[in-house]
């Protein structure tokens, strides 16, 4: 079943436009083959600068025969090029956003809505992030999407979207030891500060969904995990 189907037929489909995805699929892969010619191009005078870089690299591709070398090269490039559209192609945000419920799409992962559920939409950063009765985060996907697109989608079909964190003001810095959070919560937040420390996303995302399940929601920025608590939501006891 599609992603339509499951949100229904009124639903608004919402993704990158066709121009911007052949602009990344023609772009990329003949950057990449201009970048491998010039590497090849320039191999020879890099290789006899004392101070450079990557010396053997450069000294091998010097040595290799022409032309081979310089298609060789080029390919390779070329290669890369495509290997960075398959990687924008797998973080575009699709959906289908109705009235009674949206199916969000990434990576080949449906991740679905339902309006009843939802108390604010809107993004932060490179995510998405849809937020519950109790204000708990319901959804942050990241990926690449484009905000304007699905602020209207989800304001045409009734979804309160917010340009900002409507409980922004909310979040307070965590530092161990911190009044007011017992010790399973002090728990996962140090082991997620590891986790960010890292760069352990699948850990970090883990413990993120640990910490909801006690009426935390937690953000970071620059690795530093910053938390407010859910509104209203009944205590849970911490799994560590």
């Amino acid at each position: 079943m599609s992603a339509e189907d499951t949100a229904g037929k009124e639903a608004t489909r919402v993704g990158p436009g066709t121009g911007s995805r052949a602009l990344v699929w023609a772009a990329f892969p003949v950057l990449g083959a201009a970048l491998g010619w010039l590497l090849d191009a320039v191999a020879g005078w890099v290789a006899g600068l004392p101070w450079a870089p990557f010396q053997g690299l450069f000294r091998l591709l010097a040595s290799l025969p022409e032309p081979q070398a310089t298609i060789g090269a080029a390919l390779l490039g070329l290669l890369a090029g495509v290997l960075l559209a398959l990687l924008a192609e797998h973080d575009y945000v699709h959906a289908a956003i109705g009235p009674a419920r949206t199916v969000l799409t990434r990576g080949g992962r449906n991740r679905i809505l339902h309006r009843a559920d939802v108390s604010a939409v809107f993004p932060d950063g490179t995510h998405l992030v849809a937020l519950g009765r109790h204000t708990e985060e319901l959804l942050r996907l990241k990926g690449d999407f484009d905000t304007g697109a699905f602020a209207a989608a989800f304001r045409a079909h009734g979804y309160p979207w917010q340009d900002t964190d409507p409980h922004a003001e909310e979040y307070r810095r965590w530092v161990a030891g911190l009044p007011g959070l017992d010790a399973g919560a002090h728990a996962l937040l140090k082991a997620r500060a590891h986790a960010l420390e890292k760069s352990r996303a699948d850990d970090a995302a883990q413990l993120r969904e640990e910490l909801a399940a006690l009426g935390i929601v937690v953000r970071e920025e620059k690795k530093q995990q910053f938390f407010r608590r859910a509104h209203g939501l009944p205590a849970a006891e911490p799994k560590v």
